[in-house]
């Protein structure tokens, strides 16, 4: 039962965050507006699943955004990141540091002002990421 509440929870929570990542995608002036357009790009062609973009804005001053991601297989994610790499690099001449590569379990690429999380299934049901950087939907309603 409280796996369900966290479910609808967080599935809340990742609407209220697409709704607030959509807005800022669409104001051109915010720093990061067009990587982070190549990124959700870049992973809706390579059929990334349960894309969650975070606006980190007055969250945090390590990036602007935050997206999480999930592959099928650890060759999914790895596959992902580098086509995602090389297409950063590609379309505006710098890559992004990755970590995680290697095992393929979760990997880290930090792109500057979007860092990109892709994980497998199990691995990003284990470390809840979203519980961490989505507002709670419960706090709204009081």
């Amino acid at each position: 039962m409280e796996d369900i509440v966290l479910s609808e929870r967080v599935n809340a929570a990742k609407d209220t965050a697409a709704t607030g990542v959509a807005a800022a995608i669409s104001d051109n002036d915010m720093p990061g507006n067009r990587l982070l357009q190549l990124v959700l790009k870049s992973l809706e062609s390579d059929k990334a699943e349960d894309v969650v973009p975070i606006a980190l804005h007055g969250k945090s001053e390590m990036a602007d955004y935050m997206v999480i991601a999930t592959g099928r297989s650890s060759r999914h994610v790895v596959a992902m990141s580098e086509r995602l790499s090389d297409s950063l690099k590609d379309e505006l001449g710098r890559g992004c540091r990755m970590e995680g590569r290697a095992n393929g379990d979760w990997v880290l690429l930090d792109c500057g002002d979007v860092v990109v999380h892709i994980f497998r299934p199990e691995v990003r049901e284990f470390y809840q990421l979203e519980k961490m950087w989505l507002p709670d939907p419960s706090a709204a309603k009081t």
